[in-house]
């Protein structure tokens, strides 16, 4: 799994290997997401901000 860790106040580390998006909150642990896309990956890392990215276009929806 390949892993970035942004600079964000809610989000630790969030790593990607294809089909798995796994997102490791400071506060409530980790978090698997399956089916998810490279292209939704890429937006997310390169997002400004991952929390409000994760919110609006991740959680709920994988």
């Amino acid at each position: 799994m390949e892993w970035f860790y942004p600079n964000s106040s809610a989000i630790q580390a969030i790593g990607y290997n294809g089909t798995t998006l796994a997102v490791v909150f400071h506060n409530s642990g980790r978090y698997d997401h399956y089916g998810v896309s490279e292209s939704v990956w890429r937006r997310f890392i390169n997002a400004s901000s991952h929390g409000r990215y994760y919110n609006e276009n991740i959680r709920g929806r994988y």
